[in-house]
């Protein structure tokens, strides 16, 4: 009867112990998860910036874009332009400002003229025009590098994600990840970052091809 009783005592605290080991393992997989998400939402974020950061290069082609970074004084608050006034492009070379309240046009006028875009806007009362002029062979160049500056630092950033992922993981190996999903998080997260640093090239070659051909 003793060994009896001890036999099932043993039974009982293997499931017990079995059933803990599942719950771990469980819970480190949803960390793992949370982790790969991380990595993807930080790569997403560097993506974001470089678009950002690749419509203020001014291409020679009229872009509403080239005007994000304008800020107008807005009845003491600076406010983006964007939020004042409707901007359009009527062809390749010409940015219209139409202000949605007539005496926004001068301190609109000049808040593209202090915003080092190099932007000469010329007003009629009405609206404000921006002519977009050509790009000189040297401008084109010099933009090109700014592009490829852009991507560089992009790809810095997807790098830095996933070395931070891969340092998560690790320590989840530590912690009592199998070794099968260590090695899935290891390639889950290197999929990831081909795919992002494709993404990054597209962009650029995208930026490259409207540097050259406008």
């Amino acid at each position: 009867l003793f060994f009896a009783l001890l036999l099932f005592a043993f039974l009982i605290f293997s499931k017990f112990v079995v059933s803990s080991l599942k719950i771990e393992v469980l819970i480190m997989i949803e960390d793992l998860e949370m982790v790969i998400d991380m990595a993807a939402e930080q790569m997403e974020a560097a993506i974001n910036h470089l678009e950002k950061e690749l419509s203020h290069l001014r291409a020679g082609k009229a872009s509403p874009r080239m005007l994000d970074s304008v800020m107008v004084d807005y009845y003491g608050t600076m406010t983006p332009l964007a939020q004042t006034a409707s901007i359009t492009t009527p062809d390749a070379k010409t940015i219209v400002v139409q202000p949605w309240e007539k005496g926004m046009i001068p301190k609109i006028e000049k808040a593209i003229l202090t915003s080092n875009l190099g932007f000469n806007p010329d007003n009629n009362g009405e609206i404000i025009r921006i002519f977009i002029p050509p790009l000189t062979e040297e401008r084109r160049r010099g933009l090109q590098k700014d592009v490829s500056k852009e991507g560089e630092q992009a790809k810095i950033s997807i790098r830095s994600a996933r070395k931070d992922a891969n340092d998560h993981i690790k320590k989840l190996q530590k912690d009592g990840l199998p070794e099968d999903m260590e090695k899935d998080g290891y390639d889950r997260v290197q999929k990831l970052t081909d795919d992002f640093n494709k993404r990054v090239d597209e962009m650029v070659d995208k930026k490259n091809k409207e540097i050259i051909t406008v």
